[in-house]
């Protein structure tokens, strides 16, 4: 994460966003799955609240005794007090940590001394410390322990947090002594990384707006704090859309789905006071599975309309208008700044490097999954003529998942309900510290007494082959009311070595369901693979070898985040994890002729996958590229998704009014094609392995961490790429994965 003297880009910078770390915001570093969304929240779990303190300014406010002010302590460098966490604490921590921090800005601004990098620079990457542990706090009690009180204090801060980054980037004299430095023969007696870091502050300035003039920066400070309430109330909406359960009174309407998940649902009723029903969150993870194996039509199409329509119901939680204001008010900020358009503007410090290579790339890949699609569509359509006789009906969307299945089983005899006994999360968990310590050495021990944010949460210490304390990880694996839905990393402490060895902290994220006392907990092979995706970005940055916290870890270029959590997906599928890990309860391995179903079937359906989300990925960058021209959300997405060719069996993943990926933030707005780019680099990656016969190859895996993984951002992501792989990467490799004709 990148603490408020970083930030670059006006975003949502109190609740943790949906998805991967912001290209410059200052809340805790998140990241979202490929397969985005795991099982619903069960079990609200209410933040235990007090009367709120006397605030600043008050004669009996002592802020020295605001826990969330402190700095961590204890073993492993310190770690976060969870235990002394209350909401009530929030605003006046906030209130003390952001004006400590602007009179850490008005002294670097002030000095009397001439510009220098240990004087501006690194000065600044030190400011902002009680802030940042507030925002690590924060982020965590508003993404995993959410309720109105954390809700309130959300809306009440997201614009004061706006007007503060304003504040320290619109400082004309912090401007002009980053300026001096960035600009002075002495730069060239830096280190590569201090010289990279001077850039980092001074292109993040100037994109920022720190160059115009005192007219224009007020201007600009209206659109970010607008900006800033708008993602606040986005994220909000949807998570109060994402709470309305899917009711069942009938168990017959439930058939086709098996035991454990009728089980969940009547349990979810039971808790919500709902006993002798059966109910579903309006999650991803939740309906999903719904789609897949329930046999009744109707229901189906009640759990795709509620889960499609999230936000897009006309009521107090409609977010279309809020959607089409942010996108004017981003398109007013970005030609302010000097772009056309927003998309120019985002795209600027990406791999991509403008809106034009990135729908190059989407378009190359969306036309052999549309073609695959109707291939598919044509298939299940037979199946269905077949099935249904004289009461045939056309494909819906509702039917796509329930008959991909069905066509699956036909052609491969494969029902991936045969796989999920043989993943079980601990035996996955254990999996991925194997794979972890084969490529990268690492070993992970659980550890007692280490303050937690919820019971469910265990930590582990993380050491090298040598022994040495590397960080810790945190894993928080169970939905809970109050959590958002979908699975993420969070880095809550950044590796560096400006202020002595400072090992990492960072945590896993997920939302599957507890087994009914104790039980084992089994899986889909898609959330397994979720697992080891954002494990991978865990993995980054434990990896991270660097000197100062903004360049550390996943703070790397927004097209290249997810390369590294895309890679680690690749060892699931290797015989030795399999062999090792995928066991029922009895301890019986998965057996080798499934496995050999699951190889041949692995290019099925992925036309859909494909389809599905480089739909939101298009659409998404041309929403912004549209400049300042009125956007009616409804309109937009139906001729653009006609225009495309989208197939009408499918709906995109993340529809307009619900895509909180690109309006809870800036992170992924005009940057959700970042997945399919990284998938590029992981795919011709992983490559690089399996093409010495050994998908464990040391000397590939040292290349891998010694140019990407332990790098953060000290280099160009570009150059880091070439210098592992020996030259750019080939979308071919990605077209093979996916079974797509390749390019010449």
């Amino acid at each position: 994460m990148r603490r408020l003297t970083h930030v670059v880009l006006s975003a949502s910078l109190l609740a943790a966003p949906a998805c991967c770390p912001p290209k410059k915001a200052t809340t805790p570093v998140t990241t979202d799955p490929v397969v985005d969304g795991t099982p619903a929240p069960v079990d609200p779990t209410p933040t235990p609240t007090e009367p709120a303190k006397p605030g600043p300014g008050t004669d009996n406010y002592m802020p020295s005794v605001n826990p969330l002010l402190q700095p961590w302590t204890g073993d492993y460098g310190g770690v976060p007090a969870f235990d002394k966490v209350k909401v009530a604490d929030f605003t006046a921590a906030y209130g003390v940590a952001m004006a400590e921090n602007l009179r850490e800005i008005d002294a670097i601004a002030n000095n009397a001394d001439a510009p220098s990098f240990a004087n501006t620079i690194e000065a600044l990457e030190r400011a902002g410390q009680a802030l940042y542990r507030v925002n690590i706090y924060f982020g965590i009690w508003s993404g995993s322990l959410s309720t109105p009180d954390v809700e309130a204090v959300e809306t009440e801060m997201s614009p004061k947090i706006a007007e503060l980054s304003d504040k320290i980037v619109q400082n004309t004299a912090l401007w002009k002594r980053i300026e001096a430095v960035y600009s002075s023969p002495a730069q060239k007696t830096l280190t590569a990384e201090q010289q990279r870091l001077t850039w980092y502050y001074w292109n993040n300035f100037k994109q920022q707006g720190a160059m115009l003039n005192a007219e224009q920066k007020a201007t600009l400070g209206t659109y970010n704090q607008r900006l800033a309430s708008l993602y606040t109330t986005f994220s909000q909406h949807q998570l109060a859309d994402e709470g309305v359960m899917l009711t069942v009174d009938n168990k017959d309407e439930l058939a086709g789905l098996s035991p454990e998940q009728v089980a969940a649902a009547a349990a979810l009723a039971e808790k919500k006071g709902a006993a002798g029903k059966w109910m579903f969150a309006n999650t991803r993870s939740a309906m999903e599975p719904l789609l897949t194996y329930g046999s009744n039509r109707a229901l189906r199409e009640r759990a795709f309309k509620l889960f499609t329509m999230r936000g897009d119901n006309g009521d107090a939680n409609d977010n279309n208008k809020i959607a089409a204001e942010i996108l004017l008010v981003r398109a007013k900020r970005a030609k302010l700044l000097g772009s056309p358009t927003y998309a120019h503007l985002h795209l600027l410090d990406t791999m991509a490097k403008d809106p034009q290579n990135a729908m190059a790339l989407l378009m190359q890949v969306w036309k052999p999954a549309v073609a695959a699609v109707k291939r598919d569509v044509a298939e299940m359509q037979k199946v269905i003529d077949k099935e249904q006789g004289k009461n045939k009906f056309k494909l819906a969307a509702w039917d796509y998942r329930y008959y991909a299945e069905k066509l699956r089983k036909a052609k491969f005899d494969l029902d991936l309900n045969e796989v999920k006994p043989y993943l079980q999360v601990e035996n996955l968990r254990e999996a991925m510290f194997w794979v972890a310590n084969q490529i990268y050495g690492f070993s992970f021990v659980e550890v007692k007494g280490v303050p937690v944010f919820h019971p469910d949460v265990r930590v582990y210490q993380v050491k090298a082959r040598d022994g040495h304390h590397v960080g810790l990880w945190y894993f928080d694996p169970y939905a809970r009311q109050g959590k958002r839905s979908g699975a993420w990393m969070n880095a809550m402490r950044e590796q560096q070595r400006m202020t002595g060895d400072v090992p990492t902290i960072v945590s896993n994220n997920s939302n599957f369901i507890k087994g009914a006392d104790g039980a084992p907990v089994t899986i889909s092979w898609g959330d397994a693979e979720t697992m080891f995706h954002e494990f991978g970005h865990a993995l980054h940055g434990l990896n991270s070898n660097v000197t100062y916290p903004s360049l550390s870890g996943t703070n790397t270029m927004r097209d290249h985040v997810e390369f590294p959590s895309q890679v680690n997906e690749g060892w699931l599928s290797t015989p030795e994890v399999q062999n090792r890990f995928l066991k029922n309860t009895k301890g019986e391995v998965i057996p080798a002729a499934l496995v050999a179903k699951m190889k041949k079937a692995a290019t099925f359906n992925t036309g859909f996958a494909t389809v599905e989300a480089q739909a939101s990925a298009i659409v998404d960058m041309k929403l912004h590229l549209a400049g300042e021209t009125p956007i009616d959300p409804k309109a937009f997405e139906a001729a653009t998704l006609k225009e495309l060719g989208m197939p009408a069996e499918i709906v995109m993943r993340h529809r307009i009014p619900h895509f909180g990926h690109i309006f809870s933030g800036d992170g992924y707005a005009a940057g959700y094609y970042g997945y399919i780019w990284a998938e590029v680099l992981a795919r011709d990656a992983f490559e690089a392995f399996t093409e010495t016969g050994n998908p464990f190859n040391p000397d590939v895996a040292k290349r891998l961490y010694d140019n990407v993984m332990s790098v953060g951002n000290t280099i160009d992501s570009a150059e880091g790429y070439r210098k592992f792989r020996g030259r750019d990467a080939n979308v071919n490799a990605l077209l093979r994965d996916r079974g797509f004709p390749q390019t010449k």
